[in-house]
C-alpha cells in the first residue's frame, strides 16, 4: 500500500529520516531536561520567518525565504534562551515564555500585514507529511548526516554537561560554550524538522519516544537506538492509520506516539512494582 502510493512512499521516507534525528537529538532535549526551552525556540522563530515572509512579497527580496528566517531566527532565538537559563535562573520561566510569546505574536503580525493568503503559519503549526517533497526528504538527509558527524564529535561534552555539569566545569570544560552549541543544534533541527512535520508533531518525536526510551534503557548510545526505532515505529502506524481512517497524518502520528509513552509508563511502573513485591 505504502509503496505503490507516492504521496504515502514519501511521507514514509520523511518519518524514517525525521525519526533518526529526533532520536539523536531528542535524546539530549530529554536528558538535558530542556523540553520547554527547545519548545521556547520552536515558537519563537516564527518572529523572523514571519518578517522574511513579509521582506519577500512585499519588497520583492528573493533571498529573505522562510526557511532562511527560520535558521536566523533559530540560532538567535537558542543564544538569547541560553543565555538567559544561565544567567537568570530564578527568572527562566517567565523570560522563556516572554520569548516564546513575543517570537509567535511578532510572527503572526508580520504574516498578517503580508498581502495574499498565507499559508506559512498553518503549515508551520502543523506540517503536511503527505506533501513531502524530493527537496524536503534531502534537507532530512542532510539533517541525519550533519547530526551523526556533529555528534559524534561532539559526543563526549555533550553527554557530561547532559549528566554532570558541575563536575565537567571543576575539569574545565567550557560547558557555557557546549550548552549554547547544543541548543543552537537543538534549534536549527526543529527548524528542519518542522518544514516538513510541523511544530506540533516535531515537539512530540523529539520528546516522547525518548521519554519512553529511557525507562528501558541504561546507557545513552541505546537510549538514541531505541528511541530512534520507538520515533520510526509510531510514525508507520500513524501513516498507516491516518491513511485508513482518513485523519490528519500529523496529528494521527503525535497521538500513536502518545499513546505509545503513555503504554510504555503503565508496563515499567507494573514490572517495576512487582519486583519491589517480590
Amino acid at each position: 500500500m505504502i509503496f505503490s502510493n507516492a504521496f504515502l512512499f514519501n511521507a514514509f521516507l520523511a518519518a524514517i529520516l525525521a525519526s533518526f534525528a529526533s532520536g539523536m537529538i531528542g535524546s539530549y532535549v530529554v536528558t538535558k531536561r530542556v523540553v520547554f526551552l527547545s519548545g521556547s525556540i520552536a515558537h519563537s522563530v516564527l518572529g523572523m520567518m514571519g518578517f522574511f515572509v513579509y521582506l519577500e512579497r512585499v519588497y520583492a527580496f528573493s533571498w529573505a525565504t522562510p526557511l532562511l528566517g527560520a535558521l536566523l531566527g533559530s540560532v538567535l532565538s537558542s543564544l538569547i534562551i541560553g543565555f538567559v537559563s544561565l544567567k537568570f535562573q530564578e527568572r527562566q520561566d517567565a523570560l522563556i515564555a516572554s520569548v516564546w510569546s513575543i517570537g509567535m505574536a511578532t510572527g503572526v503580525l508580520f504574516l498578517s500585514a503580508t498581502p495574499g493568503y498565507n499559508t506559512d503559519l498553518l503549515n508551520f503549526l502543523f506540517g503536511n507529511l503527505l506533501w513531502t517533497t524530493q527537496s524536503d526528504l534531502w534537507i532530512l538527509f542532510a539533517l541525519d548526516i550533519a547530526l551523526f558527524f556533529t555528534i559524534s564529535a561532539c559526543y563526549r561534552p555533550f553527554l557530561v554537561i547532559c549528566f554532570d555539569e558541575r563536575q565537567a566545569r571543576l575539569k574545565g570544560l567550557r560547558t557555557e560554550f557546549w550548552y549554547l552549541f547544543l541548543l543552537v543544534l537543538i534549534g536549527i533541527s526543529i527548524v528542519l524538522l518542522i518544514q516538513v512535520m510541523g511544530i506540533v508533531l516535531v515537539m512530540a518525536l523529539l520528546s516522547l519516544p525518548a521519554m519512553l526510551a529511557s525507562l528501558f534503557t541504561r546507557t545513552f548510545f541505546a537510549m538514541m537506538l531505541v528511541s530512534s526505532f520507538c520515533a520510526l515505529a509510531c510514525s508507520t502506524l500513524g501513516i498507516v492509520a491516518s491513511y485508513e481512517l482518513n485523519l490528519p497524518t500529523g496529528s494521527t502520528i503525535a497521538l500513536v506516539t502518545a499513546i505509545a509513552y503513555t503504554t510504555g509508563l503503565f508496563l515499567q511502573r507494573k514490572v517495576f512494582s512487582k519486583k519491589t513485591n517480590h
